[in-house]
């Protein structure tokens, strides 16, 4: 294998042997592309993240980030990383060509961006400043993409995502920042924000903040909630650069890991001059900013997919490597040879359980990119509807089973290395600290269980759910035959699924919210395995039919019998989970909200 990131081949089956993103290119908006055009990018993809992106990982953690005189400063080795992502093309190859932009399918562009965003602190400052873009693309004034746009799209200026407030996370609706209008149109912040990634940085000339904040006299709570957008250098009419705005980097936050990330507190309107511009209707800010947030909630799930890839392939490579013990036939014998670790039975379990959850990570993650291509390409409203309704509905998977169980991939490779794992002259140990914030950020893990629950079951009356297990059934009927002892595992797991989703509703009609409530969390888990298993069944059941042509070589023989033990692992040692995840909810024990408060603690 040419790298410890990704196994092009993986990659490449996912895509065209079990998604067949090919077919796009049969859609008008996608004709102009060819499978050959995909290669050649994901070929060049590698290539930058193994020759630049990859070698600045361990530097930029070690430097991390400085704040001088009001200003950041990013690991040094970051900018040549910088300037050749634009002259690479990368920020703009999902981009409209009208707008500048490549127009790449977004899941060739996901792909791609695999490759880079296992240096999460380098690649960051660029995937927050294409989200900040679109946001301005979609809800923005003319006059505001013509200031903005081009610069943002080449990466020149940066772009970030400002909600989070001291004591008041989550809880977006009781933010303190409020905007004060002017009689010119504009407005003027002053609140503090936390925790804003990238928020600054020497890498972009300038940088656009979209910005939560409550106009003055506005109501309390969400709904009173604008969105507006924040130079760090106001731009004058002619597109140059004009003075700093009112706002300062209070610091830079020191994390558990993304030591190359500036995640910084800003102070707006120290001098009550902080210049803002609305950014869509007024009160209708949680409604623009959730687009940004539903896109990084699928950019998480992508950051979750490359550390447990990473962590994986570097996992595996050392078992092949470090020899230790001798095989279990010789093992009264002290003077047999040692044997590479890759040949005890713990540490296959391990390497399993880490390529079966990758594999489904991938196929999962490249799946639900997909549906927003085809949900472009379609011209029939039902056929848009349908693929808009997995995504709705995979959306919270993606985001909150992939980075809590991408965190465990990541765990279990410290685990194969041992002590060595724990040390930090090992790849391994910053791998877990980089992934571990993907659970937390972009809406902690608990909330989108909530929101699955809460909204995600129950859109257009439960047709979406019920649609995605429809398409399941499809995947089970269609491979059935060939994987007579996996497919009726996946079947029983999904009827399970459903069952639980019903006992939810039943609950809801009931007036015991508490079950669906309380137990959000354990179901989105449970659902997400369902989800991997359909995805690693699907690869199965593509991987058999390989098997079965002549004209297979050795090297495809050995990766698709990997596929189905992949499969075969997951849904016999994993998938039995929902079971028990099952009985536990169906109980409707509640001890976790009787229990009184000062009964934690004696």
């Amino acid at each position: 294998m040419p790298n410890l990131i990704i196994d092009p081949r993986d990659q490449r089956f996912v895509l065209y042997e079990m998604l067949d993103v090919e077919a796009l290119c049969k859609s008008e908006l996608y004709a102009d592309f060819s499978r050959d055009m995909f290669d050649m990018a994901l070929n060049e993809a590698e290539r930058f993240a193994a020759n630049v992106v990859f070698p600045c990982l361990a530097e930029g953690d070690r430097e991390g980030c400085r704040l001088e005189k009001g200003n950041v400063h990013v690991p040094k080795c970051f900018h040549k990383g910088a300037e050749l992502y634009r002259t690479g093309g990368w920020a703009t190859m999902s981009v409209e060509p009208g707008e500048g932009g490549q127009g790449f399918p977004h899941v060739v562009t996901a792909a791609a961006k695999e490759w880079f965003i296992h240096n999460p602190a380098f690649i960051i400052y660029f995937t927050l400043t294409e989200g900040a873009a679109h946001l301005i693309e979609v809800y923005g004034t003319e006059a505001q993409k013509k200031k903005y746009l081009p610069k943002m799209h080449e990466a020149i200026w940066g772009g970030t995502m400002a909600l989070t407030e001291p004591g008041a996370g989550t809880d977006v609706g009781h933010l303190k920042t409020k905007a004060i209008r002017q009689p010119d149109g504009t407005f003027r912040l002053q609140g503090t924000k936390q925790f804003i990634t990238a928020a600054d940085s020497d890498l972009m000339e300038n940088i656009i903040h979209p910005v939560l904040a409550r106009i003055e006299g506005d109501p309390p709570g969400t709904g009173g909630i604008s969105i507006f957008l924040v130079p760090k250098y106001i731009v004058n009419d002619d597109g140059t650069l004009g003075e700093r705005n009112d706002y300062t980097i209070g610091k830079i936050e020191e994390k558990m890991g993304l030591h190359g990330s500036a995640t910084c507190v800003i102070n707006l309107g120290d001098h009550g001059e902080c210049y803002a511009e609305l950014l869509g209707e007024e009160r209708q800010g949680m409604k623009v900013m959730f687009q940004m947030m539903n896109e990084a909630r699928i950019g998480v799930g992508l950051q979750s997919l490359s550390s447990a890839s990473i962590a994986y392939l570097h996992a595996l490579q050392y078992a092949k490597e470090r020899l230790q013990g001798s095989s279990l036939m010789e093992m009264k014998n002290p003077e047999a040879p040692r044997v590479p670790i890759i040949q005890h039975p713990d540490v296959r379990r391990m390497l399993l359980w880490m390529k079966s959850h990758t594999d489904g990570f991938r196929a999962l993650l490249y799946f639900c990119a997909l549906c927003g291509d085809r949900i472009r390409a379609a011209s029939d409203p039902a056929e848009q509807e349908k693929w808009n309704g997995f995504l709705e509905v995979l959306t919270p998977i993606c985001k909150a089973y992939c980075s809590d169980m991408g965190f465990r991939v990541t765990e279990t490779a410290i685990q194969i290395y041992g002590g060595y794992g724990y040390c930090s002259e090992y790849p391994v140990e910053q791998f877990l600290r980089d992934e571990k914030i993907c659970s937390i950020y972009e809406g902690a893990n608990g909330i989108q269980a909530l929101d699955l629950v809460g909204r995600k079951l129950g859109l257009k009356k439960g047709m979406y759910f019920m649609n995605l297990l429809g398409e399941m059934g499809g995947t089970v009927a269609k491979y059935q035959a060939a994987l007579p002892d996996l497919a009726p595992d996946v079947q029983a797991a999904m009827n399970t699924l459903a069952e639980v989703a019903m006992l939810f509703a039943a609950s809801g009609k009931a007036g015991k919210f508490m079950i669906p409530v309380a137990n959000a969390t354990p179901f989105l888990m449970l659902m997400g395995q369902v989800v991997m298993a359909w995805m690693l069944l699907w690869q199965a059941g593509v991987a058999k039919e390989k098997l079965a042509a002549p004209d297979g070589g050795v090297a495809d023989k050995v990766f698709y019998e990997g596929k189905v033990a992949s499969a075969r692992y997951f849904i016999k040692h994993v998938l039995p989970e929902v079971d028990a995840a099952a009985k536990a909810i169906k109980s409707e024990d509640v001890s976790m909200m009787e229990i009184p408060d000062e009964a934690f603690a004696t």
